[in-house]
């Protein structure tokens, strides 16, 4: 616990994405004994997962888009937000405010940035998210959670920080846990998400890809799959006829246990599930979101796999054939799946959340943070360093 308890608000766009970091912050800030406030709309206040304590204001979020006619109605809604986070700042006084993206985060920190009140914001993506771009110029600090963001305009690399992407403490908690055994006549434990809502081409094509891998391993698969509502049964049906086990559901809340027993994750490659499986240290093929804005999921995935601890394949080229092809090559040899993960370890943060809290409570009266920062030489040895695996091996895991 520090010395000095302070107040600090975050402000977080409404998906899990933008509030899994926010919800990790305000629970490293609030054991070192602060007080946290949040600030989303009315989607995000419905999330589970907010801490205990941890109060939610909910502040009207207008979103100026690409159709003129929304920016006066956006606007207006921009302005009323920021006068009811005046408001909310002149009682709770904080410290800083802290903007985790998403167009719910804008108000908050134009009304910061107004009130001369500090202000950081931290981009969970490898491309920099169209209201932390608005922001750039304002804040005083930028948190990232890769060391090459783009569209991070490098006039504002003085002032950024590489912290990573905060997880969830049971997720986090896995970390030093060894990879699950996996011998030549062991099960195969495969994860399938696509996110919160799902993704219905994972439900098309991955019971097909499985039943295409070499009758050995197709023999030893074990499956959990999460699937959207509508497709569940399609899906029950196809994994019944190729005699694969597969235990699917809409949405599973103990992703934790079940992230640590698998020993191959396919899915997408949003920024919070690249931070779990990078801190668990677990292989994946990834499917980046096509539609995803500036392709930042595709950005997303590139670290990952450029380390050996995923395989990344564009959605247009995502088939059942090609799936096999890739799983087949993953899995030849016991030690594949194994150097996989380590290689997906390394590229893990798992300091994140005590980093950026480290940040944000210099401002306010602690020593500022002894950050990486991403500019010039640093920048370039930060990713040489980064590059290199130090950590040891052991049997059937890391240390």
């Amino acid at each position: 616990m520090t010395a000095v308890s302070r107040h600090y608000v975050l402000a977080a766009g409404g998906t899990g994405g933008h509030l899994i970091p926010a919800f990790a912050l305000a629970q490293e800030l609030m054991k070192r004994g602060h007080h946290v406030a949040l600030v989303t709309d009315e989607r995000g206040a419905a999330i589970p997962g907010k801490p205990d304590g941890l109060t939610a204001h909910v502040l009207p979020a207008g979103r100026i888009g690409k159709n003129p006619l929304s920016w006066i109605k956006g606007t207006r809604a921009i302005l009323e937000g920021r006068g009811m986070a005046l408001r909310l700042f002149e009682s709770f006084e904080p410290s800083a405010v802290v903007g985790f993206g998403g167009y719910p985060a804008l108000p908050a920190l134009l009304a910061a940035t107004s009130a001369r009140i500090p202000s950081v914001i931290h981009e969970q993506n490898a491309v920099l998210g169209r209201v932390n771009r608005l922001l750039a110029r304002r804040v005083d600090a930028i948190a990232t959670a890769y060391p090459d963001v783009q569209r991070l305009d490098a006039k504002y690399l003085t002032k950024t920080h590489l912290v990573g992407n905060p997880v969830r403490p049971e997720v986090l908690g896995l970390r030093d846990r060894p990879y699950p055994a996996f011998s030549e006549d062991g099960l195969l434990r495969v994860l399938v998400t696509g996110g919160s809502q799902g993704a219905r081409v994972l439900s098309e094509v991955v019971p097909d890809g499985l039943a295409m891998l070499q009758p050995a391993l197709r023999a030893r698969l074990q499956v959990t799959q999460q699937c959207r509502p509508e497709d569940i049964d399609a899906v029950r049906a196809r994994y019944a006829g190729h005699d694969i086990p597969a235990e699917l559901g809409t949405y599973f809340e103990d992703m934790a246990p079940r992230l640590a027993d698998a020993h191959l994750f396919i899915g997408r490659a949003g920024a919070s599930t690249i931070a779990e499986l990078t801190a668990v240290g677990r292989p994946a093929i990834l499917i980046p979101l096509p539609i995803a804005t500036d392709d930042h999921q595709a950005a997303n995935a590139r670290e990952m796999a450029a380390s050996g601890g995923a395989r990344a394949i564009r959605q247009e080229r995502f088939t059942a054939k090609e799936l096999a092809k890739q799983i087949q090559a993953m899995a030849q040899a016991p030690g594949s799946l194994a150097n996989a993960a380590h290689a997906a370890w390394n590229c893990g943060r798992p300091r994140a959340a005590e980093d950026l809290a480290d940040l944000v409570e210099s401002f306010g009266g602690a020593p500022l943070m002894d950050v990486i920062r991403m500019s010039g030489e640093a920048s370039a040895s930060t990713r040489e360093a980064l590059a290199l695996d130090t950590m040891p091996r052991r049997v059937g895991g890391r240390s």
